[in-house]
């Protein structure tokens, strides 16, 4: 199993991403965002957290243009699997690999904490290994996190199965920190092999850290 991440200027997850994926038994690569192709051995393609230029403009808005985006753009539509993280989530929204938009959180703060999920979908290779209405716990730390597409975006969402976790308590009742619409925390394509989300399972591999329910999600690419 080899895993690509792309790093931009600002990118700051990409060495925890790399670390998760190794302590699961799988050959990463990180790829600088001048690169103008993916390398051919990459099954799992990843768009790391951080803040991608600074954020400057809008988050994710100046990454789009970078060399390296062409080509994940053309892996994407080839059937290649893709999950952004946080910033990486941004980055796909902005690239219109998927559909909807990050604004700034509802009360315009930073967040940073351990938060709790709810899985809505689990009929996708990244979350196969967890179960419906499952709730995990893992680390959301983001400014602009706040997702937004209209009713009728929302409504194919629903349809095709692409809302895939939302923000909950522990009881899975509806706890929403930023003002995401449905409080949704990441979603998917309709192909299901382009994922992103807000919260960062790369940071939730370790119990010692706090939470470890992000060794099951990121396992989900190992199986396939």
């Amino acid at each position: 199993m080899k895993v690509s991440i792309l790093q931009f200027p600002g990118t700051n997850c990409e060495y925890d991403t790399q670390h998760a994926f190794e302590a699961l038994g799988a050959k990463t690569e990180i790829v600088w965002h001048k690169s103008e192709s993916i390398p051919e051995d990459t099954n799992l393609l990843v768009v790391a957290g951080g803040f991608s230029y600074g954020d400057y403009l809008r988050s994710g808005a100046i990454a789009k243009f970078s060399p390296v985006m062409k080509a994940v753009i053309e892996y994407a539509n080839n059937g290649g699997k893709v999950l952004g993280i946080c910033n990486g989530f941004q980055v796909l929204t902005e690239a219109r690999l998927l559909p909807g938009a990050l604004k700034r959180n509802e009360h315009l703060h930073f967040i940073s904490k351990h938060h709790n999920l709810k899985v809505v979908n689990n009929d996708n290779i990244f979350l196969e290994k967890l179960s419906k209405d499952e709730i995990i716990n893992i680390p959301i730390a983001h400014h602009d996190g706040n997702y937004y597409i209209d009713q009728d975006g929302l409504k194919d969402l629903y349809a095709n199965n692409q809302v895939l976790l939302t923000y909950s308590d522990k009881d899975g009742n509806v706890l929403n920190p930023n003002g995401s619409v449905d409080s949704i925390a990441g979603i998917c394509n309709k192909e299901k092999n382009v994922f992103g989300l807000m919260p960062h399972p790369e940071r939730a591999m370790e119990a010692l850290l706090g939470s470890d329910d992000g060794v099951k999600m990121l396992q989900g690419f190992l199986s396939a």
